[in-house]
This record gives C-alpha cells, sequence and structure tokens, in this order.
C-alpha cells in the first residue's frame, strides 16, 4: 500500500473514530456540555489559529488562489440557491429557514479541510480554510438574516439579539483569531521567509489532533431518535449535497481553474455535508433544530460513504 492510500486511513482515525467516542461519552454522560463547549473554543481558537498560520506559511501563491474565496462564497450561495425550490413545501417558516440553513452551510473547515490535506496534504488544508473563512462572512450576512426574517415571519416576535450585535459577536471575538493566522502566514510567505522544516512535523500533528477535537463534540450532539423523525423531511438536501453542487463546480472548475490541488480540493468542498453552524444558526434563531441535525447526520453519513471514491477519484 503507497503512503497515499495509507493516509486513507486517516478518514477512520481522524474522523469516524472521535464521532464514535462523542457519541458514547454522550450516551455513557462520561462528559458534560461544560466540558464540550470549551474543547470547541480550544480548537477554534488555538489548534484553527496555529494550523492556519502555517498552511497559509507554504500556500503557493498565484492567480488560481483568488479563486479560493470566489468559490467559498460560491459554496454558500449555489446550494442555498439549489434549495430554495424544495424548501417551499414547508409551510411552517421554522421549518423551511433550517431547510434552507442545512442547505447553505456546509462542513467546510473542519471535514473538508482534513480530507482536503488527505489528498493534497497541507495546500489542499489550507485553500479550504479559506473557502471556509468566505462560508463565515456569508453566515452572518446571509444565513443569520434569514434565520431572523423567518422566525419573526412565523412567530410575530423580534429577537432579543440584533442582526448588528450578531454581527459584531461574529466577527469580532476569539473565534475570529484564525484569520489573524492566515494573515499571518501570507505575511511570511509573500516576505519569502521559508518555514523551519521542524513545523511540517508540528503541522501534520494538529491537524489530527485539531480534527480529534472537531469531531468528538460532534458525536457528543448526535440524537438518532431526531434524525429518524425528520429524515424523510431532509431527503432532497441530498440532491442539493451530492448532485447539483458537485455537478455545478465540476463544470465551473474544469473551466477556469488550472491548479488541480484547488481544483481538487474544491470539488471536496462541493459534496461536503451540512455544517454544525447549521445547527447553531437554528438555535440562535428559534428555527427548527432537529430538522437541521437530522440534515447533519444524514448527509454527513452519505459523505462517509462517497469519500473512499471521491478519493481515488481525485487523487
Amino acid at each position: 500500500m503507497d503512503h497515499l492510500n495509507l493516509r486513507l486511513l486517516f478518514v477512520f482515525t481522524d474522523l469516524l473514530l472521535p464521532l464514535i467516542v462523542g457519541y458514547v461519552l454522550h450516551r455513557k454522560q462520561l462528559i458534560s456540555d461544560a466540558a464540550i463547549t470549551k474543547i470547541i473554543r480550544f480548537n477554534v481558537i488555538f489548534v484553527y489559529t496555529l494550523l492556519s498560520l502555517l498552511s497559509f506559511w507554504v500556500l503557493p501563491l498565484n492567480f488560481s488562489l483568488i479563486w479560493a474565496p470566489i468559490c467559498g462564497f460560491l459554496l454558500v450561495l449555489v446550494p442555498g440557491a439549489a434549495g430554495l425550490p424544495f424548501a417551499r413545501r414547508f409551510p411552517n417558516l421554522l421549518d423551511r429557514g433550517a431547510f434552507i440553513s442545512s442547505a447553505m452551510l456546509s462542513n467546510l473547515g473542519t471535514l473538508g479541510g482534513v480530507c482536503a490535506f488527505i489528498l493534497y496534504n497541507e495546500p489542499g488544508f489550507a485553500y479550504c480554510q479559506l473557502a471556509g473563512t468566505c462560508q463565515n462572512i456569508l453566515l452572518c450576512l446571509i444565513v443569520f438574516p434569514m434565520a431572523e426574517y423567518y422566525y419573526i415571519k412565523q412567530s410575530g416576535k423580534q429577537q432579543k439579539t440584533s442582526r448588528l450585535q450578531s454581527l459584531r459577536e461574529m466577527f469580532l471575538s476569539p473565534n475570529q483569531l484564525s484569520l489573524l493566522g492566515m494573515a499571518a502566514g501570507l505575511a511570511l510567505n509573500a516576505a519569502g521567509i521559508e518555514r523551519p522544516a521542524f513545523l511540517s512535523v508540528v503541522f501534520q500533528s494538529f491537524v489530527h489532533i485539531g480534527a480529534w477535537i472537531a469531531m468528538l463534540p460532534v458525536g457528543f450532539l448526535i440524537n438518532f431518535h431526531q434524525v429518524k423523525r425528520y429524515a424523510h423531511d431532509v431527503r432532497s438536501l441530498n440532491i442539493v449535497h451530492f448532485v447539483i453542487s458537485p455537478l455545478f463546480f465540476y463544470v465551473l472548475t474544469g473551466l477556469v481553474i488550472d491548479d488541480p490541488i484547488l481544483r481538487g480540493s474544491l470539488m471536496i468542498l462541493s459534496i461536503c455535508p451540512t455544517a454544525i453552524n447549521a445547527v447553531i444558526a437554528c438555535k440562535l434563531y428559534h428555527l427548527t433544530v432537529d430538522l437541521a441535525v437530522s440534515s447533519f447526520v444524514i448527509t454527513t453519513a452519505i459523505f462517509f460513504a462517497i469519500f473512499p471514491l471521491l478519493f481515488f477519484l481525485l487523487r
């Protein structure tokens, strides 16, 4: 087995295994919600910042790089637009808002980043972080206001948290320190400062650590009873995430992107499942959380089933 095929095992050791462990910890009540929150914050504030700095330090600086943020925005807008016709069948606007949120938000940074790292090493990871940052921007500018609109229209109540406050908390918080990591890495890169060789080992170690810290809380949140309840309602999201989105980006990247690593990384992102941020948005704005959770679990399971095939197609 060659080195690249061996790295396919990371799908189990770095992604599936922490999901299973997180689920067992929750079922056995071996860890508290407070501890899970601290784990998530440590990952976002420290691990993501370190990985962003190290990966952007060695990212190839060429014209193709501009397509990463452009496609990052399209990775939200295209599945969102594709999901609108399916969403109209929900008479309850809280269900409709949760459905559209689940269509728009994909697991780009964590799941997409690790899978791109498996195939393309550090450049693939960096491209995914850049695209994921663009998704965070649209989370504030589009998804939150959309969720608030559906909540107010369904209930007639105003949110206690204003849109301006939501934007301020999202962009001016420790959760955005990874942006500074990206900027610092790009500055070192552009200045021609060579990254010390030992940091490559540090980076690879923290990719695995970060994957565990990110996926373990996800397994902790899984509730199969609610997943089954809404499974029928989210079936059409499979068409959005695994048919419409990858077909669109297959055509687009084939036409405009020459860099094979960037093209392959974007194809991985185009089939990423619903993100946990969709669940968070629904919680913040009182949409149907369990529908978003069901979409998250079902699309994630499908992704794990098809990624090995994509691995051999994109290698």
